[in-house]
């Protein structure tokens, strides 16, 4: 639910998509430190850091918030989220192409529906212009950067606690995205109290609340578990911004969306189950 709330920050952000991205990581670092610092002599903050990993998950990152903070601005706050939500999917799918994880035929229908599912709710901005159809492929490509996220997060959880993932990885995260943003030219200032209202808000409850709870349930749950409990974000999303931004939801976009979950589900499940046994 925290990260579901992420795209109304942006949508009321006084700054420009790159430099909301940025404010999301940099005011969430000293509170992030802070927690670092706080458990520093816990057995589990011993090893060293994972120095390459952490570079490598906050460059993920911020792939993922520059292409996804475009996203909500060109297309629906409903299309985005749902794109970035096909993140499981990617991660099935480069087990299979770089581990040789096998994929049965029940993965590949559910990514078909789901696929499908993608294919009606993009059709619903057929008329919305070039502006929305780039919005549904930049979220797609965020799905990309949030897979291959998500798996090196899930990596470094098994020698790093989440306060260390999360305070470093966000650090390098600032670190690329502020020269994106000053290249691009985009507005870096918020121009009011309510403007840094937002930015902070977008820090602590999708950033330091939404992002930390994800991390730490990778060390905590399956991953079948988790990848199906995120689900919840597009649900979430298509609401806050019925009611809070009036955006419309038409009946293609809820068919569209519910056979895109609906796929993903089946993929996920058919991708976690144990495998058979013989005789």
């Amino acid at each position: 639910m925290a990260i579901g709330s992420s795209a109304i920050w942006v949508r009321l952000a006084e700054t420009g998509p790159v430099a909301t991205a940025f404010w999301r990581v940099t005011l969430a670092v000293p509170f992030l430190a802070l927690w670092a610092l706080s458990e520093r002599r816990r057995p589990e903050d011993r090893p060293p850091a994972d120095a390459k990993g952490l570079f490598a998950a906050g460059s993920l990152f911020a792939g993922d918030l520059a292409f996804w903070h475009l996203s909500i601005l060109l297309t629906s706050v409903a299309a985005a989220t749902l794109l970035a939500n096909l993140a499981p999917i990617f991660v099935t799918l480069a087990g299979w192409l770089w581990f040789k994880e096998s994929v049965g035929g029940k993965f590949v229908f559910g990514l078909v529906v789901a696929l499908s599912g993608v294919a009606v709710l993009i059709s619903a901005d057929l008329g919305g212009g070039p502006s929305a159809l780039l919005g549904d492929a930049f979220g797609i490509v965020t799905a990309l950067f949030y897979a291959a996220y998500l798996l090196q997060i899930k990596r470094l959880r098994a020698q790093m606690s989440t306060a260390r993932i999360m305070a470093a990885s966000s650090l390098v995260t600032a670190a690329i995205l502020l020269p994106v943003a000053l290249l691009l030219g985009e507005s870096m200032m918020p121009g009011s109290v309510r403007g840094w209202g937002v930015v902070l808000g977008l820090a602590l409850v999708s950033h330091v609340a939404g992002q930390s709870l994800i991390a730490y349930a990778f060390a905590h749950l399956p991953a079948s578990l988790g990848s199906v409990s995120l689900l919840v974000q597009p649900i979430c999303a298509a609401l806050f911004a019925w009611l809070l931004l009036g955006e419309v939801i038409g009946p293609l976009q809820i068919a569209g969306g519910a056979v895109a979950l609906i796929g993903i589900r089946i993929a996920q499940r058919a991708a976690m189950a144990p495998p058979a046994r013989t005789a």
